[in-house]
This record gives C-alpha cells, structure tokens and sequence, in this order.
C-alpha cells in the first residue's frame, strides 16, 4: 500500500472514533432538548394518552437513556439507524430518497461557484489595483455576505414572477413527477440516460435558480482567494523568467501561474461542498426542494430522533469522505506533498 493508500486508509480509521462522538453528542442533545417527538407525531398534548403510551412505549422512549443509548450504538453497528417517527419509514431508506436531490444541487451550486470565483477571482489578479479589480472585489464580498434566503427570493421574484422564464420551485412539474419514473433519482443523470431531453430541459430548468442561489454566494468567498493565491503566484520568480522569454500572458497565466495557485482554491473548494450542505437548508426551503436538508430541518421541528441521528451521522460521513478526496486531489496537484 502506497503512502496515499495509508494515509486514506488512517483517515478512515480515525472517522471511526469521531463518528461514535459525534452520535453521542446528538444522542445526549436531543434528549436533553424541551419536547416530545410522540407528541409532535400525534398532534399535541390533545392526543388521547393510549395513543401516546403506545408510541412511546413502541419506539422504546420509556427505557433509561443508558439503554436506549447502547441499543441505538448495537442498531448502528448493524447499519440500522431506526425508523423515523415522523414519516413511519426507515431512516436509511428516508436518506437515500432525498440525498439525490441535495447531491445534484450541490453539485451544480459549487460548478457555479467555482466558475463565478475563479473567473472574478483570476480576472481581478491580473487587472490588480484597476477599475476592474476594485469591482470584482466588491462583487465577491457583496455576494458572500448576502443572506441566502434573500437572494432566493430575488432570483423568484426576477426570473419566476416578473420574467416567468424559470420555475419556482420543485424538481419537476406535478404533472412530469407524476409520469417520470427516475433510475438512480439523480434527475439530471436520469433524463440522459433515458435519452428524453424533453425532461432533461425541464429538470435543467428546476435546476437552475437553487444552484445559482447557493453558488453565487458561495462564490464570493471563492472568488477572494483565486485573487489572493494568484497574487502570489504572480510575483514568483519563475512567472517572471516566462515573461522574461517573451511568452504570451495568457500562456504565462494559465500554463505556469494557474495551477500553482490550484493548491489553496482547490482546499478551500472541498470545505466550501461541504459547508454548501448548511446552505442547502435555506435553499431548500426557499425553494421547495426535496432534499435531505429539507428533511432534516422537518425532523427537527418533530423531534424526531432517529431520522436527526441518522441524518447527521450520513451528514458526517459524506463530509469525511469530500474531506478526504480533497486530500488526494491536492497530492495530485502539489507533487511535493506526501503521505
């Protein structure tokens, strides 16, 4: 094994003790937490009592916590992470459903920030102390201080209301959802793959305002430190030898500078997916999309415990494994950096 096969390989090691933390963690918190999830689930203290010792006593909320801790630990370690109290369904099966629709928007909101950062971002290094730089300046820090709900809101108003060019919300039309029977439920790869461009536009259409909305804020913070890291790539010696050889600038910048200055965009961009799920809660409920953001914010409101411990320890998981792919890709970049 390769020395970025062990390094992976501790890293995997080491999300084992930081899994069992945090469950323990969220485990205490939410029943330490004001409320009763059976009955937020049975409609308040109006519910006949019967009903209520029966839902207690059916997700085992009357044992000691010690018990119901160990007895969660054991269904974990079998990869049963319970069934949700809300919707009635497993909790695994509740997550697949939804992680589609919150990996495709994630996907396409950081392909925007990527593109909106590194352009302002490269644009503005190369024009420094110009009209354009100071603007693109501002532009980035407007568009990462921006609320997102607010800019969620612009962007329905704009282009929903006033235009009417774009949806306002959902993945698909009620009456496309109701005919479309998705393959993997990544509605973008479905459509291709079903080779019904049709649908392809519609879902591209969907798409488009929650992406834009999470990018262009997370583009702001993306945008600053293209411009800082190509900064400094610029006043190496080796950019100004290339210069010096008489070679083009564009050849200068992007075949000599570009991918130095890779290496710090590209750490930052993997912290930036992973924040983009925090994000994606407010997108998702501007939005009305359908997604595991959305569904752990509707867990949290009926204190559901198993549906929000199994929630966030996916939320985890998937976070340590963007973490981890960042680590190899940056070794890829940098030839200097071992493992």
């Amino acid at each position: 094994m390769g020395g970025i096969g062990k390094y992976a390989f501790t890293r995997l090691l080491l999300t084992i003790p930081m899994l069992f933390i945090l469950l323990t963690l969220v485990f205490i918190i939410l029943r330490v937490m004001p409320g009763n999830p059976c009955l937020s689930m049975l409609g308040g203290r109006n519910a006949p009592q019967s009903a209520i010792d029966r839902c207690i006593k059916q997700y085992d909320l009357n044992k000691p916590l010690y018990l119901q801790y160990f007895q969660y630990l054991g269904n974990i370690a079998r990869g049963n992470f319970g069934t949700s109290i809300r919707t009635g369904r497993p909790v695994v099966k509740d997550v697949f459903d939804r992680f589609p629709a919150t990996f495709e928007l994630a996907i396409f909101s950081m392909l925007i920030a990527i593109l909106i950062g590194m352009f302002t971002g490269i644009f503005a290094s190369t024009h420094s102390d110009r009209l354009a730089d100071h603007s693109l300046r501002i532009f980035n820090i407007v568009s990462f201080a921006m609320p997102i709900y607010w800019v969620g809101l612009m962007a329905q108003l704009i282009f929903a209301v006033k235009l009417g060019i774009l949806p306002v919300g959902g993945r698909l039309e009620p009456i496309t959802a109701a005919y479309f029977h998705p393959i993997t439920k990544f509605y973008v790869l479905d459509s291709i793959l079903q080779k019904n461009w049709g649908l392809l536009i519609e879902v591209l259409k969907h798409l488009f305002l929650p992406a834009l909305t999470l990018g262009l804020v997370q583009s702001g913070f993306l945008g600053r430190i293209s411009r800082s890291s190509m900064l400094e790539v610029l006043d190496k010696d080796y950019v100004t030898t290339a210069r010096s050889k008489g070679l083009r600038e564009r050849i200068v910048i992007y075949q000599h500078a570009l991918k130095n200055a890779l290496i710090p965009i590209v750490t930052i961009s993997g912290l930036q997916f992973a924040l983009l799920l925090g994000g994606a809660i407010l997108t998702e409920t501007t939005f009305s999309w359908p997604g595991l953001a959305r569904y752990l914010l509707r867990s949290i409101d009926a204190r559901d415990f198993f549906a929000l411990q199994g929630t966030i320890v996916f939320f985890a998981i998937f976070i340590s494994t963007v973490n981890l792919i960042v680590d190899v890709i940056y070794s890829l970049i940098d030839p200097r950096v071992k493992y």
